[in-house]
């Protein structure tokens, strides 16, 4: 069974697929001495508890505040007393995260088969631009694609319909490619075609779905889409 057959376009989540959501631990160490990958893991932790309560609480906040809030509680858990300066450079980091290593060449390889690639991401408009903008990739999207469209964060299905409105697509025919397994289990109820990337050797969580594939890192990604895996 080719799982992978009849892609049409390949759809990113963001934050810790593409790029590393912990290359922000050294600011963290500057903060918070020797503790700066605790406090960074913490971190993201709570902003995506955040960004899931406020949903469920039907509150529309930004990416920017729910990032903001998480640091707020991870400066009173582990007693940092932040100021707003320090405040402002930690959250600046989230603007300027480093891509992984495999990124960029999986991406040029993708492009090279002509499918249109996309970012989805629980980001805003403008952290999204930032970001993507910043590392030099954004030619390789042609959609950069924000909860701000919805006021609503992944995995709500109005947030994964926004990739098939841009592209004119059945989700069957997007390849979602996500490394949080929550964001994975979410696609995939919504019906995309997902690839995990399970770069840890990570579980994925009980939700009863599957991902179609999993693979490593991204740099698997265009040979599986070669081949139709």
């Amino acid at each position: 069974m080719n799982k992978l057959a009849g892609i049409k376009a390949v759809v990113f989540d963001l934050y810790g697929t593409l790029y590393n959501v912990h290359s922000v631990a050294q600011r963290c160490d500057e903060a918070a001495p020797g503790r700066g990958m605790e406090v960074s893991v913490l971190w993201r932790q709570k902003q995506l508890e955040y960004s899931w309560l406020r949903s469920l609480m039907g509150q529309t906040i930004s990416f920017e505040q729910a990032t903001r809030d998480a640091l707020a509680f991870v400066s009173a858990h582990f007693k940092l007393e932040l100021d707003t300066a320090a405040m402002e450079t930690l959250c600046d980091a989230y603007l300027n995260l480093s891509p992984y290593p495999e990124v960029p060449d999986a991406l040029r390889k993708l492009q090279e088969m002509k499918l249109p690639m996309a970012i989805l991401s629980n980001g805003s408009d403008f952290s999204i631009s930032k970001v993507v903008g910043g590392s030099g990739l954004q030619s390789f999207f042609s959609h950069l694609l924000s909860v701000d469209a919805v006021g609503v964060f992944k995995p709500d299905s109005r947030v994964y319909a926004l990739a098939g409105k841009a592209f004119s697509l059945a989700p069957e025919e997007m390849l979602f490619v996500s490394s949080n397994a929550w964001d994975a289990a979410g696609a995939a109820h919504y019906g995309f075609t997902v690839c995990w990337i399970n770069r840890s050797g990570n579980t994925f969580d009980e939700l009863g779905i599957s991902p179609a594939v999993v693979v490593g890192g991204l740099d698997e990604v265009p040979g599986l889409l070669l081949n139709g895996a």
